[in-house]
């Protein structure tokens, strides 16, 4: 994802969960509460990466997601 963002020019700000416990504790706060993870969760999947929007107003888990965004 982080290269189809800068191939287009998108500007974006890329969070490392494994840098850091505080990063690690929002990214399980996010999972564990957001009602978007649930089909990912039921899958087994880990749901990463992701995209947040603004504060939180949209997730997007897959490129396709992002061509819609255009």
């Amino acid at each position: 994802m982080k290269e189809f963002l800068s191939n287009n020019g998108i500007n974006y700000e890329y969070i490392d969960i494994t840098d850091s416990m505080r990063n690690l504790k929002i990214y399980l706060s996010l999972r564990d509460k957001r009602p978007e993870f649930e089909e990912i969760k039921k899958v087994g999947r880990v749901g990463i990466p992701f995209i947040m929007l603004g504060m939180g107003e949209k997730l997007i888990f897959d490129q396709p997601e992002l061509n819609e965004l255009e």
